[in-house]
């Protein structure tokens, strides 16, 4: 049988935050100590004896004023010690707030499988004080309601997950109770369809390659989710990507339904990072926007090196009329590549023919070391071209302009 030592009282209270305490230890008769030579710790720290009191040969009492929340949720050390160190006795301090009405309940449902739902705390937050919270939901108009059971850790307590025996066409209520011992809290009831939720892995098989010899530009290609190949719903998605080294992400917003895009306007001789995501959009009909998986894993990719013009003594000066057209003909294409870029429906045909021919007459004129014939005639044409092409812009109609051309 285990004789006591000491005893603290009140032993483990639970107080509000700001409030006083006033905490007394009794010595055993058995002991021989005196009250006078003990001394009081709150988490290993000792307390000033001016807050002391003896009250008697065998009671020391300490009073606390204005107490702070816990600094753990298993509650802080009140020890009363004797004058040589050694514990007599202990208590647990719970100090805290109670819980507060847990806000910004959301939910998902990864290919209309399965239930993720996460939520935020109220009001100021933290409760110092262990509380526990449970989400609970039920399907409209009938059922019992369940709770969940797969919560969160670290991050993600905040957080439930509800794996299987999910039902579609037929709203869930979801609400999340918060409870500790100095009070409860509930949230406001969340209604929800899980069509209306659902959302996909990211898109696999991402490719990304070049596209012939032209060096700004590179064709994505991916699969649609096959976790939702029996599912009657319309995807759409989004690109993004980045050049190597850097954080800047561009993101192409305007893909739609299709599962190719090809990204135009780009560095030549670079390598790109590409990623996709999906959003399943209008599952078995419904009409809200869906939510968008995560990204893809980044594919790479690097665009064909650039063949730039050399300006050395092999390489006669232009008269002022081919100066001319040349900055003309760089406007006019400059003005293509602007309208050309993402994934837009417009036809650049003839923007990559004249890549193209640029290229292979660059790589002649460096073998041969003059000017070749079919760069004045090209820039004869493209006079004519440029011209053509004002004209279209100062009608507003370079869209059909350029789709005729093509």
């Amino acid at each position: 049988i285990r004789l006591y030592v000491a005893v603290i009282s009140p032993q483990d209270p639970i107080l509000l935050i700001g409030s006083d305490l006033t905490a007394t230890c009794t010595l055993s008769p058995k002991l021989g100590l005196h009250a006078s030579s003990l001394y009081w710790t709150l988490n290993g720290a000792r307390l000033p004896s001016s807050t002391y009191r003896v009250l008697s040969s065998d009671v020391l009492s300490v009073s606390l004023r204005s107490l702070n929340g816990s600094q753990q949720q298993s509650g802080d050390n009140l020890v009363c010690h004797g004058g040589d160190g050694r514990v007599l006795a202990g208590s647990c301090l719970y100090v805290g707030t109670p819980p507060e009405k847990p806000v910004n309940l959301t939910c998902w449902s990864r290919n209309t499988k399965d239930l993720s739902c996460r939520w935020s705390l109220g009001g100021l937050g933290e409760t110092h004080i262990q509380t526990k919270y449970t989400l609970k939901y039920k399907l409209r108009w009938h059922e019992r309601e369940k709770e969940c059971e797969d919560y969160g850790t670290g991050n993600q307590r905040y957080s439930c997950y509800i794996p299987h025996n999910i039902a579609l066409f037929t709203p869930y209520e979801i609400w999340v109770e918060a409870t500790n011992q100095l009070g409860s809290a509930t949230s406001d009831v969340t209604t929800l369809d899980i069509l209306d939720v659902v959302t996909t892995d990211p898109p696999a098989n991402v490719q990304v390659s070049r596209v012939g010899d032209l060096e700004d530009q590179l064709t994505v290609r991916w699969a649609s989710p096959p976790e939702l190949k029996d599912i009657l719903f319309k995807a759409k998605y989004q690109i993004r990507y980045r050049l190597e080294g850097s954080s800047d992400w561009k993101v192409v917003d305007d893909v739609g339904n299709l599962t190719s895009c090809r990204l135009a306007g780009l560095q030549p001789g670079t390598v790109y990072f590409v990623e996709v995501r999906c959003n399943p959009v209008g599952i078995f009909g419904s009409r809200k926007p869906g939510i968008w998986s995560e990204w893809s894993h980044p594919t790479a990719a690097s665009t064909p090196g650039s063949e730039r013009l050399q300006t050395g003594s092999c390489d006669p000066k232009p008269g002022e009329q081919n100066s001319t057209l040349r900055r003309e003909l760089k406007q006019f294409f400059g003005w293509v590549r602007k309208h050309a870029y993402g994934c837009s429906g417009m036809s650049i045909k003839l923007y990559d023919q004249w890549r193209v021919w640029l290229q292979k007459s660059q790589r002649v004129r460096n073998q041969v070391g003059k000017q070749n014939l079919s760069l004045h005639l090209l820039l004869v044409n493209s006079a004519k071209l440029s011209s053509r092409a004002r004209s279209s812009l100062n009608s507003q109609k370079p869209f059909a302009y350029l789709t005729r051309l093509a």
